[in-house]
């Protein structure tokens, strides 16, 4: 049974924003990454969990993003959802992510 584009985008959107929810409230500041230690210091266990949160939450994202795309719903929808997951989580508006085009 082929599934409909709600039953494929829905559980990722979810995921993703439930990923999203498990931040810390001054993460969502746009324009700003998500940062409470400093580079080329040991982290402690609870950095490395806010990282491997941040990098689950990106992958969500971005996997919700190429699933649009397959999906034929075009590249300005699908960024635009995006952009929207990725505020306040990663650097630029697509979660790190540049693009050769």
């Amino acid at each position: 049974m082929k599934k409909t584009l709600k039953q494929s985008l829905l559980p990722l959107l979810a995921a993703s924003l439930l990923a999203l929810s498990a931040l810390p409230v001054a993460w969502a500041t746009p324009g700003q990454a998500p940062h409470t230690h400093a580079h080329g210091q040991q982290h402690t266990p609870a950095q490395i969990q806010e990282d491997i949160r941040r990098h689950q939450a990106m992958a969500a994202a971005h996997q919700a993003a190429a699933e649009c795309l397959q999906a034929g719903r075009g590249e300005r929808v699908c960024h635009q959802q995006l952009r929207a997951a990725c505020t306040g989580l990663a650097l630029g508006n697509y979660c790190g992510m540049r693009h050769v085009h």
